[in-house]
Protein backbone atom coordinates (compact mmCIF):
# COMPACT_ATOMS: atom_id res chain seq x y z
CA UNK A 1 0.00 0.00 0.00
CA UNK A 2 1.36 3.30 -0.24
CA UNK A 3 3.52 5.23 -0.01
CA UNK A 4 5.43 2.12 0.94
CA UNK A 5 4.32 0.69 -2.28
CA UNK A 6 7.42 1.12 -5.27
CA UNK A 7 6.36 3.49 -7.38
CA UNK A 8 4.39 5.61 -5.03
CA UNK A 9 6.66 8.56 -6.23
CA UNK A 10 6.76 8.70 -9.75
CA UNK A 11 7.94 12.60 -10.10
CA UNK A 12 11.16 13.00 -11.54
CA UNK A 13 12.24 15.74 -9.42
CA UNK A 14 12.26 12.56 -6.52
CA UNK A 15 15.59 12.17 -8.09
CA UNK A 16 19.35 12.32 -6.71
CA UNK A 17 20.80 14.63 -9.22
CA UNK A 18 18.79 17.29 -7.57
CA UNK A 19 19.08 16.13 -4.03
CA UNK A 20 22.70 16.65 -4.55
CA UNK A 21 23.14 19.44 -6.02
CA UNK A 22 20.95 20.95 -3.33
CA UNK A 23 22.67 19.78 -0.83
CA UNK A 24 26.34 20.94 -1.96
CA UNK A 25 24.41 24.14 -1.81
CA UNK A 26 22.96 23.60 2.07
CA UNK A 27 26.34 22.54 2.77
CA UNK A 28 27.92 25.63 1.64
CA UNK A 29 25.63 28.13 3.36
CA UNK A 30 25.52 25.98 6.70
CA UNK A 31 29.07 26.04 7.09
CA UNK A 32 29.65 29.62 6.51
CA UNK A 33 26.56 30.37 9.03
CA UNK A 34 28.30 28.25 11.28
CA UNK A 35 31.70 29.85 11.58
CA UNK A 36 30.50 32.92 11.49
CA UNK A 37 27.81 31.82 13.98
CA UNK A 38 30.43 30.32 16.19
CA UNK A 39 33.19 33.10 16.01
CA UNK A 40 30.09 35.40 16.90
CA UNK A 41 29.03 33.49 20.25
CA UNK A 42 32.46 33.50 21.48
CA UNK A 43 33.47 37.07 21.04
CA UNK A 44 29.87 37.49 23.19
CA UNK A 45 29.53 35.44 25.43
CA UNK A 46 30.97 34.50 29.00
CA UNK A 47 32.95 31.07 28.08
CA UNK A 48 36.47 31.15 29.66
CA UNK A 49 37.63 32.74 33.29
CA UNK A 50 34.07 34.39 33.02
CA UNK A 51 35.44 36.66 30.56
CA UNK A 52 34.61 36.51 26.35
CA UNK A 53 36.92 33.92 24.92
CA UNK A 54 38.63 35.73 22.81
CA UNK A 55 40.04 38.44 25.36
CA UNK A 56 40.46 35.59 27.83
CA UNK A 57 43.19 35.74 30.24
CA UNK A 58 45.21 38.75 27.85
CA UNK A 59 45.27 36.11 25.09
CA UNK A 60 43.47 38.96 22.67
CA UNK A 61 42.94 36.57 20.14
CA UNK A 62 39.59 38.91 18.12
CA UNK A 63 41.19 41.19 16.57
CA UNK A 64 40.73 45.14 16.17
CA UNK A 65 41.95 45.43 12.56
CA UNK A 66 40.40 45.51 10.05
CA UNK A 67 37.73 47.14 11.91
CA UNK A 68 35.00 45.90 9.35
CA UNK A 69 35.45 42.30 9.84
CA UNK A 70 32.99 41.03 12.50
CA UNK A 71 30.74 43.47 10.28
CA UNK A 72 31.47 41.84 7.01
CA UNK A 73 31.16 38.07 9.58
CA UNK A 74 28.02 38.73 10.64
CA UNK A 75 26.52 40.01 7.49
CA UNK A 76 27.27 36.62 5.76
CA UNK A 77 25.61 35.30 8.58
CA UNK A 78 23.05 36.46 8.26
CA UNK A 79 22.60 36.27 4.25
CA UNK A 80 23.29 32.68 4.08
CA UNK A 81 20.78 31.84 6.82
CA UNK A 82 18.24 33.91 4.79
CA UNK A 83 19.24 32.16 1.39
CA UNK A 84 19.58 28.50 3.43
CA UNK A 85 15.46 28.88 3.69
CA UNK A 86 14.49 28.24 0.09
CA UNK A 87 17.12 25.61 -0.27
CA UNK A 88 16.45 23.72 2.36
CA UNK A 89 12.22 23.71 1.84
CA UNK A 90 13.04 22.14 -1.91
CA UNK A 91 15.57 20.22 -0.87
CA UNK A 92 12.87 18.59 1.39
CA UNK A 93 10.34 18.58 -0.93
CA UNK A 94 13.05 16.31 -3.64
CA UNK A 95 14.11 13.81 -0.74
CA UNK A 96 10.87 13.38 1.45
CA UNK A 97 10.40 10.34 -0.56
CA UNK A 98 13.15 8.47 1.09
CA UNK A 99 11.10 8.53 4.65
CA UNK A 100 8.77 5.53 3.38
CA UNK A 101 11.49 3.41 2.07
CA UNK A 102 11.02 -0.13 2.78
CA UNK A 103 12.81 -1.86 4.59
CA UNK A 104 13.74 1.43 6.55
CA UNK A 105 17.71 0.20 6.90
CA UNK A 106 19.36 -0.56 3.78
CA UNK A 107 22.84 -1.23 5.40
CA UNK A 108 25.55 -0.34 7.54
CA UNK A 109 26.02 3.57 4.92
CA UNK A 110 21.86 3.78 5.29
CA UNK A 111 21.89 3.20 8.74
CA UNK A 112 24.03 6.15 9.21
CA UNK A 113 22.36 8.40 7.40
CA UNK A 114 19.03 7.52 8.26
CA UNK A 115 20.31 8.03 12.03
CA UNK A 116 21.35 11.57 10.87
CA UNK A 117 18.22 12.60 9.92
CA UNK A 118 15.67 13.63 13.03
CA UNK A 119 18.66 15.74 14.55
CA UNK A 120 19.82 17.67 10.65
CA UNK A 121 16.18 17.96 9.76
CA UNK A 122 15.11 19.15 12.41
CA UNK A 123 18.10 21.08 13.68
CA UNK A 124 17.95 22.81 10.78
CA UNK A 125 14.37 24.11 10.85
CA UNK A 126 15.14 24.99 14.66
CA UNK A 127 18.10 26.97 13.46
CA UNK A 128 16.46 28.60 10.32
CA UNK A 129 13.41 29.36 12.16
CA UNK A 130 14.24 30.62 15.16
CA UNK A 131 16.74 32.89 13.26
CA UNK A 132 14.73 34.74 11.92
CA UNK A 133 12.69 35.33 14.65
CA UNK A 134 15.45 36.30 16.67
CA UNK A 135 16.47 39.19 13.40
CA UNK A 136 12.99 40.55 13.63
CA UNK A 137 12.82 40.88 17.73
CA UNK A 138 9.79 38.16 17.93
CA UNK A 139 11.37 36.05 20.87
CA UNK A 140 7.94 33.72 21.11
CA UNK A 141 9.80 30.98 23.27
CA UNK A 142 11.38 31.26 27.22
CA UNK A 143 14.61 29.59 26.30
CA UNK A 144 17.81 31.44 26.05
CA UNK A 145 18.06 32.40 22.23
CA UNK A 146 21.81 32.69 21.97
CA UNK A 147 22.68 29.65 23.87
CA UNK A 148 20.16 27.45 22.25
CA UNK A 149 21.21 28.56 18.92
CA UNK A 150 24.95 27.97 19.44
CA UNK A 151 24.31 24.57 20.73
CA UNK A 152 21.49 23.75 17.99
CA UNK A 153 24.28 24.65 15.40
CA UNK A 154 26.60 22.18 17.22
CA UNK A 155 24.55 19.40 17.02
CA UNK A 156 23.02 20.40 13.55
CA UNK A 157 26.63 20.54 12.16
CA UNK A 158 27.49 16.92 13.36
CA UNK A 159 24.42 15.69 11.57
CA UNK A 160 25.34 17.11 8.78
CA UNK A 161 28.70 15.75 9.01
CA UNK A 162 27.36 12.39 9.07
CA UNK A 163 25.00 12.87 6.32
CA UNK A 164 27.74 13.80 3.96
CA UNK A 165 29.45 10.94 4.93
CA UNK A 166 26.71 8.52 4.03
CA UNK A 167 25.90 10.74 1.02
CA UNK A 168 29.52 11.11 -0.25
CA UNK A 169 29.24 8.48 -2.57
CA UNK A 170 26.07 10.18 -4.75
CA UNK A 171 27.32 13.54 -4.56
CA UNK A 172 30.61 12.24 -6.37
CA UNK A 173 28.69 10.26 -9.32
CA UNK A 174 26.41 13.43 -9.68
CA UNK A 175 29.06 15.94 -9.97
CA UNK A 176 30.92 13.85 -11.99
CA UNK A 177 28.06 13.46 -14.67
CA UNK A 178 27.02 9.82 -13.89
CA UNK A 179 23.76 10.48 -11.78
CA UNK A 180 21.16 7.92 -12.42
CA UNK A 181 18.30 9.62 -13.48
CA UNK A 182 14.86 8.25 -12.54
CA UNK A 183 12.83 7.78 -15.44
CA UNK A 184 9.78 8.52 -15.93
CA UNK A 185 6.66 8.40 -18.90
CA UNK A 186 5.77 12.05 -20.10
CA UNK A 187 5.13 14.80 -17.86
CA UNK A 188 0.98 13.97 -18.12
CA UNK A 189 0.91 10.81 -17.12
CA UNK A 190 2.05 8.18 -14.71
CA UNK A 191 3.24 4.40 -15.58
CA UNK A 192 -0.05 3.18 -15.33
CA UNK A 193 -2.23 6.46 -16.50
CA UNK A 194 -2.87 7.47 -12.83
CA UNK A 195 -2.70 11.39 -13.27
CA UNK A 196 0.30 14.25 -13.55
CA UNK A 197 4.14 13.65 -12.76
CA UNK A 198 5.55 16.93 -12.73
CA UNK A 199 3.34 19.51 -13.89
CA UNK A 200 5.94 20.16 -16.06
CA UNK A 201 8.67 21.13 -13.69
CA UNK A 202 12.00 19.90 -15.20
CA UNK A 203 15.03 18.86 -12.84
CA UNK A 204 17.13 21.93 -14.09
CA UNK A 205 14.05 24.16 -13.68
CA UNK A 206 13.19 23.47 -9.35
CA UNK A 207 16.92 24.57 -9.26
CA UNK A 208 16.38 27.42 -11.17
CA UNK A 209 13.55 28.14 -8.72
CA UNK A 210 15.48 27.36 -5.47
CA UNK A 211 18.53 29.33 -6.46
CA UNK A 212 15.93 32.42 -7.29
CA UNK A 213 14.72 32.15 -4.31
CA UNK A 214 17.32 32.61 -2.51
CA UNK A 215 18.89 34.84 -4.44
CA UNK A 216 15.61 37.08 -4.06
CA UNK A 217 15.53 36.26 -0.05
CA UNK A 218 19.17 37.45 0.42
CA UNK A 219 18.57 40.68 -2.09
CA UNK A 220 15.81 41.70 -0.30
CA UNK A 221 17.11 42.09 3.17
CA UNK A 222 20.77 42.27 2.86
CA UNK A 223 20.33 45.95 1.97
CA UNK A 224 21.03 46.40 6.06
CA UNK A 225 23.83 45.67 6.10
CA UNK A 226 25.25 46.53 2.34
CA UNK A 227 23.83 50.19 2.71
CA UNK A 228 23.23 50.69 -1.76
CA UNK A 229 21.26 48.10 -1.95
CA UNK A 230 18.97 49.82 0.92
CA UNK A 231 16.13 50.36 -1.36
CA UNK A 232 15.58 47.14 -1.98
CA UNK A 233 15.36 45.65 1.78
CA UNK A 234 11.93 45.28 1.75
CA UNK A 235 12.02 42.32 4.34
CA UNK A 236 14.70 43.77 6.32
CA UNK A 237 13.80 44.80 9.41
CA UNK A 238 16.26 47.48 10.02
CA UNK A 239 17.08 50.30 7.70
CA UNK A 240 21.34 51.35 8.53
CA UNK A 241 19.83 54.97 7.58
CA UNK A 242 16.74 55.35 9.96
CA UNK A 243 17.04 56.52 13.47
CA UNK A 244 18.24 58.99 15.84
CA UNK A 245 21.14 60.49 13.99
CA UNK A 246 21.03 58.71 11.36
CA UNK A 247 21.37 55.28 12.11
CA UNK A 248 19.31 52.60 14.26
CA UNK A 249 18.55 51.97 17.82
CA UNK A 250 18.23 48.48 19.51
CA UNK A 251 17.79 49.31 22.80
CA UNK A 252 16.61 52.92 24.13
CA UNK A 253 17.68 54.76 27.46
CA UNK A 254 14.13 54.18 28.35
CA UNK A 255 14.00 50.71 27.98
CA UNK A 256 17.68 50.25 29.73
CA UNK A 257 16.01 52.61 32.30
CA UNK A 258 19.03 54.92 32.68
CA UNK A 259 17.21 58.01 31.42
CA UNK A 260 17.58 59.95 34.83
CA UNK A 261 21.35 58.92 35.62
CA UNK A 262 22.06 59.50 31.87
CA UNK A 263 20.85 63.42 32.17
CA UNK A 264 21.62 63.71 35.69
CA UNK A 265 24.74 67.03 35.35
CA UNK A 266 26.66 65.85 38.10
CA UNK A 267 27.37 62.31 35.61
CA UNK A 268 31.16 61.45 35.93
CA UNK A 269 32.98 58.43 34.18
CA UNK A 270 34.95 56.57 36.67
CA UNK A 271 38.87 55.24 35.75
CA UNK A 272 39.40 53.13 38.86
CA UNK A 273 41.54 49.56 38.57
CA UNK A 274 45.05 48.93 39.02
CA UNK A 275 45.57 52.38 37.66
CA UNK A 276 48.35 54.65 39.32
CA UNK A 277 45.76 57.18 40.19
CA UNK A 278 41.86 56.96 40.20
CA UNK A 279 40.27 59.35 38.17
CA UNK A 280 36.85 61.03 37.99
CA UNK A 281 36.06 62.67 35.12
CA UNK A 282 32.77 65.27 34.13
CA UNK A 283 31.88 65.63 30.85
CA UNK A 284 33.48 69.03 30.57
CA UNK A 285 36.66 67.57 31.80
CA UNK A 286 36.59 64.84 28.57
CA UNK A 287 35.56 67.46 26.12
CA UNK A 288 38.58 69.36 27.04
CA UNK A 289 41.17 66.84 26.02
CA UNK A 290 42.41 66.09 23.07
CA UNK A 291 39.14 63.94 20.65
CA UNK A 292 40.22 61.86 18.11
CA UNK A 293 37.20 61.13 14.98
CA UNK A 294 37.15 57.87 13.77
CA UNK A 295 34.91 56.58 10.82
CA UNK A 296 33.45 52.88 11.63
CA UNK A 297 30.94 50.82 11.51
CA UNK A 298 28.46 49.94 14.35
CA UNK A 299 27.53 45.88 13.58
CA UNK A 300 24.61 44.38 15.06
CA UNK A 301 24.14 40.87 15.39
CA UNK A 302 21.01 40.52 14.09
CA UNK A 303 22.91 41.59 10.42
CA UNK A 304 22.55 45.50 10.24
CA UNK A 305 25.65 47.92 10.37
CA UNK A 306 25.85 51.08 9.52
CA UNK A 307 29.25 53.42 9.13
CA UNK A 308 29.29 56.51 11.48
CA UNK A 309 31.51 59.13 12.04
CA UNK A 310 32.25 59.34 15.75
CA UNK A 311 34.20 62.21 17.62
CA UNK A 312 35.68 61.08 21.38
CA UNK A 313 38.49 60.00 23.78
CA UNK A 314 40.62 57.54 22.88
CA UNK A 315 40.53 55.07 25.67
CA UNK A 316 44.24 54.63 25.64
CA UNK A 317 44.83 58.21 26.55
CA UNK A 318 43.03 57.54 29.54
CA UNK A 319 44.88 55.08 30.35
CA UNK A 320 48.00 56.75 30.03
CA UNK A 321 46.31 60.09 32.47
CA UNK A 322 45.55 56.98 35.24
CA UNK A 323 48.77 55.52 35.17
CA UNK A 324 47.47 52.14 33.57
CA UNK A 325 49.78 49.80 32.00
CA UNK A 326 50.14 50.10 27.84
CA UNK A 327 47.84 46.99 26.74
CA UNK A 328 46.18 46.73 29.47
CA UNK A 329 42.55 44.97 29.69
CA UNK A 330 39.61 47.28 30.85
CA UNK A 331 36.06 46.48 31.84
CA UNK A 332 33.96 49.11 30.67
CA UNK A 333 30.74 49.17 32.27
CA UNK A 334 27.10 50.98 31.76
CA UNK A 335 25.32 52.91 33.78
CA UNK A 336 22.50 50.69 33.25
CA UNK A 337 22.05 48.10 36.23
CA UNK A 338 19.53 45.14 34.66
CA UNK A 339 20.42 43.54 31.60
CA UNK A 340 22.76 41.13 29.60
CA UNK A 341 25.29 43.32 28.04
CA UNK A 342 25.69 45.87 30.57
CA UNK A 343 29.36 45.60 30.78
CA UNK A 344 32.27 44.51 28.03
CA UNK A 345 36.04 43.63 28.08
CA UNK A 346 38.57 44.51 25.94
CA UNK A 347 41.83 43.12 25.22
CA UNK A 348 44.88 44.69 24.19
CA UNK A 349 44.57 44.75 20.65
CA UNK A 350 41.41 47.18 21.21
CA UNK A 351 42.90 49.23 23.82
CA UNK A 352 45.89 49.80 22.31
CA UNK A 353 44.16 51.25 18.86
CA UNK A 354 43.74 55.35 19.06
CA UNK A 355 40.35 54.31 16.82
CA UNK A 356 38.96 52.43 20.31
CA UNK A 357 36.52 55.73 21.71
CA UNK A 358 34.94 56.70 24.92
CA UNK A 359 32.68 58.83 22.20
CA UNK A 360 30.96 61.87 23.13
CA UNK A 361 29.44 62.88 19.53
CA UNK A 362 28.40 60.77 16.59
CA UNK A 363 28.08 62.36 12.94
CA UNK A 364 28.78 66.02 14.30
CA UNK A 365 26.53 66.05 17.17
CA UNK A 366 26.56 64.89 21.19
CA UNK A 367 25.17 61.65 21.56
CA UNK A 368 21.64 61.13 21.28
CA UNK A 369 20.84 59.71 24.73
CA UNK A 370 19.47 56.60 22.69
CA UNK A 371 22.57 55.86 21.05
CA UNK A 372 24.68 56.70 24.65
CA UNK A 373 24.79 59.98 26.11
CA UNK A 374 26.77 61.01 27.60
CA UNK A 375 29.48 58.74 26.71
CA UNK A 376 29.09 55.35 24.96
CA UNK A 377 32.07 52.90 23.85
CA UNK A 378 32.99 52.46 20.25
CA UNK A 379 35.30 50.08 18.81
CA UNK A 380 36.96 49.19 15.71
CA UNK A 381 35.92 45.15 14.93
CA UNK A 382 33.69 44.53 17.72
CA UNK A 383 30.18 43.43 17.60
CA UNK A 384 27.49 46.45 18.41
CA UNK A 385 26.36 44.98 21.79
CA UNK A 386 29.65 45.23 23.29
CA UNK A 387 30.26 48.94 22.57
CA UNK A 388 28.57 49.83 25.84
CA UNK A 389 25.89 52.38 25.60
CA UNK A 390 25.78 55.23 29.13
CA UNK A 391 29.25 54.41 30.39
CA UNK A 392 29.97 54.85 34.19
CA UNK A 393 32.86 53.41 34.76
CA UNK A 394 36.22 51.79 32.56
CA UNK A 395 37.95 48.98 35.07
CA UNK A 396 41.38 48.39 34.34
CA UNK A 397 42.13 45.07 34.94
Amino acid sequence: MPPFQKGSFRSRLHDEGPAAWLGIALGVTFTICFVTGVTSHLIQHTTLRTQPLFNAGGWSLWPARPAGLYRLSQGLHVATGIAAIPLLLVKLFVVYHHLWQWPPVRGLRNAVERASLPLLVGGSLFLLATGVQNIFYWYAWRFFFPTAHYWAAWITIGALVMHVFAKAHITRRVVGGRARRREAPDSTAGADGHGPLTGGLTRRSVLTLAGGASGLFVLSTVGQTVAPLERLALLAPRRPSIGPQGFPVNKTAAGAGVVQAAMDEGWTVKIVGRVARELELSLADLRALRLREEELPIACVEGWSASVRWRGVPIRDLLVMAGGAEGSRVKVSSLQRNGLYTSSTLGAAHTSDPATLLALEVEGEPLHIDHGFPARLIAPNLPGVLNTKWVGTVEVL
